[in-house]
């Protein structure tokens, strides 16, 4: 076949039924095929000998062709969101020659393979023979190429390259991110805070013209996935899942319409897990079910990434009590509760559906145990240096205060810490000594003689992981809701760094650091808040090896014992204590005996 020149027409297309059956049928195709994307999507199709596009996918195109500048496109494994993305380019295209398209994956290897596919449909379909090269002059190559016509410029019409690859320099009018967020390069806060800075790249090469557009496709692989920072930063989501739903719970405004429609015409319990498109039928999706674990398929392929993050983050703020702690006493005992009666309108930095709760029941209240302060220093910078206040009753441990800043070990830091352990009545400081070599302690030692504060100090030598180390430790005690944090720490939590940006203050917070604790390396970005709660519940795990409940069993053995006792040795003062209501503790200590009333 001839090569065509700029000026050349398209050749003639071959026939596809029409997607608007209400156009007249005299209109050309080649016209229809400008203004419809899906009906471009048909015919790609059917050169390629593949079946009628599902529901789902004329759905995923649509979007593509009347959604916003920016937008977002998550499905499920296997409905074919890049071989649509390779279609969108050669739509793209085919209206206007000289648009200059940047096509970026996870892997240098997946972007060239996108590449070559779309130069494999310029090759092989002839109704796109005017897009193929016209001389050997011409940039063709699996990595950049040209098409037929489009004027002189640095930027090819089409560019393939990894997300770790060289973008700065480039310049596109078309942007499309496919699948750059993989478990290799997401795993971990800071993986995820690495990728984001790599596609925030984008927003730099793209051309400054009214009709430039930048596309995601991919799946999330957490509920921390890139995908919902993008959607924050106003990336506008679609996401179709194999089924639908049993709770719209996750997916609230990013549903697809059509889905949405669905829901709202048949009702969810009509249409709830059964299939959203004819891409895999129920006996494929049960067999997919039951070959994959469930935390898989709901990851791949409902985009519900719950179950798997419940089983990765162990850590949850549901597992605490929350009561506003008095300065002298605490609750003996409590009975705690995750249900709607004592759920807490508290900020929750958290996984989704993760909340704090009040106890149901709390019974009398004595003076707190033993009471310490953890220490975790830092230099300045950064990180911060953080103190907790920890009390214990009866095998319960309480958050009674936390004071953190950024001052690095300086005199006011140091002093201010002091002051909270004397105000707290506290007996023992803890502190960690990883870092300074224990000059920290030394110069603690200093102020609080200068302050004539007793207290003894107390230095810890981590030799674990720390992200190992902070689970094996808050988890136990989690698990058996024995941590009570004061309400009004939670508001000082939430409010603390205000003056910088929303995305620096997060990883700072202590319920961040705790509900995004995982076993991976570097986990997240900062651990000081709760490296410095888990060093002062570690103090603890010998005491709360007696549960609460024998702890308090003890205890009425003891009065019952120094009750008999007492009418034994003073049958008389026992009697007036046990009228008026008084404990037994310091029975008289004159004559002992038996009295005979005679």
């Amino acid at each position: 076949m001839p090569r065509r020149g700029y000026n050349a027409s398209p050749p003639p297309v071959p026939y596809v039924p029409l997607m608007n059956k209400k156009q007249p049928p005299s209109r050309p195709v080649e016209e229809q095929l400008s203004e419809s994307f899906p009906l471009f999507l048909s015919l790609v199709w059917k050169s390629l000998d593949l079946p009628s596009p599902t529901r789902a996918q004329l759905a995923i195109a649509q979007y593509l062709q009347s959604g916003p500048k920016r937008l977002q496109i998550q499905a499920f494994r296997g409905l074919g969101k890049s071989w649509i993305a390779a279609a969108f380019v050669l739509w793209t295209l085919w209206n206007d020659r000289d648009k200059k398209i940047l096509v970026i994956s996870a892997s240098k290897q997946r972007a060239d393979d996108f590449t070559i596919f779309t130069q494999k449909c310029i090759l092989e379909f002839d109704w796109l023979a005017h897009l193929r090269p016209v001389d050997d002059d011409q940039r063709w190559s699996r990595v950049s190429f040209d098409v037929a016509g489009c004027r002189p410029a640095q930027a090819p019409s089409v560019k393939s390259v990894g997300i770790t690859g060289q973008i700065t320099g480039s310049r596109a009018d078309l942007i499309v991110f496919d699948d750059v967020e993989v478990p290799a390069n997401s795993a971990t806060d800071l993986m995820r805070e690495k990728l984001l800075q790599l596609v925030t790249e984008g927003e730099s090469v793209l051309t400054p013209k009214a009709d430039s557009r930048i596309v995601f496709l991919g799946t999330p692989q957490t509920t921390f996935t890139i995908y919902r920072t993008l959607r924050e930063r106003n990336y506008r989501p679609f996401v179709w899942p194999a089924r639908y739903p049993k709770d719209l719970t996750g997916y609230e405004e990013v549903l697809a319409p059509q889905l949405v429609r669905d829901l709202e015409r048949d009702g969810l319990d009509a249409l709830r897990w059964s299939p959203t498109d004819s891409r895999f039928s129920e006996i494929n999706l049960l067999e997919r079910e039951q070959s994959m674990s469930r935390s898989n398929f709901m990851l791949q392929f409902m985009l519900d990434t719950s179950l798997s993050d419940a089983l990765k983050f162990p850590l949850k703020l549901s597992d605490f009590s929350v009561l506003s702690l008095d300065l002298e006493k605490g609750p003996s005992d409590l009975v705690w509760g995750a249900d709607k009666e004592t759920l807490l309108d508290l900020p929750a930095v958290a996984l989704p559906g993760d909340r704090w709760h009040r106890p149901k029941t709390v019974s009398e209240f004595v003076p707190y145990g033993q009471t310490i302060v953890a220490v975790d220093p830092s230099g300045r910078g950064k990180d911060e240096t953080v103190a907790v206040v920890l009390s214990q009753i009866n095998g319960y441990l309480f958050v009674r205060d936390i004071f953190a800043n950024q001052d690095g070990y300086s005199d006011s830091t140091l002093c201010e810490i002091l002051r909270r352990a004397k105000k707290y009545k506290a007996t023992l400081c803890l502190i960690e000594s990883n870092f300074g070599d224990g000059a920290v302690m030394e110069l603690m030692k200093k102020h609080a003689i200068e302050m004539k504060i007793g207290l003894a100090f107390e230095e810890v030598r981590a030799t674990t992981r720390k992200e190992d180390r902070i689970i094996d430790t808050l988890e136990p005690i989690l698990n058996q809701h024995r941590l009570v944090i004061d309400q009004r720490l939670i508001e000082w939590d939430y409010r603390s760094n205000g003056d910088m940006a929303p995305e620096e203050r997060l990883p700072r917070m202590l319920m961040y650091q705790l509900t995004r604790m995982c076993r991976e390396k570097g986990a997240v970005k900062h651990d000081d808040r709760v490296d410095a709660l888990a060093l002062g519940v570690k103090y603890f795990q010998d005491i709360l090896a007696i549960s609460a409940k024998e702890a308090q069993i003890e205890q009425k053995r003891t009065e019952w014992n120094r009750m008999m006792t007492a009418f034994i040795d003073h049958p008389q003062e026992a009697t007036d204590r046990l009228v008026m209501g008084r404990d037994f503790e310091g029975v008289g200590t004159g004559e002992t005996g038996v009295y005979t009333w005679i």
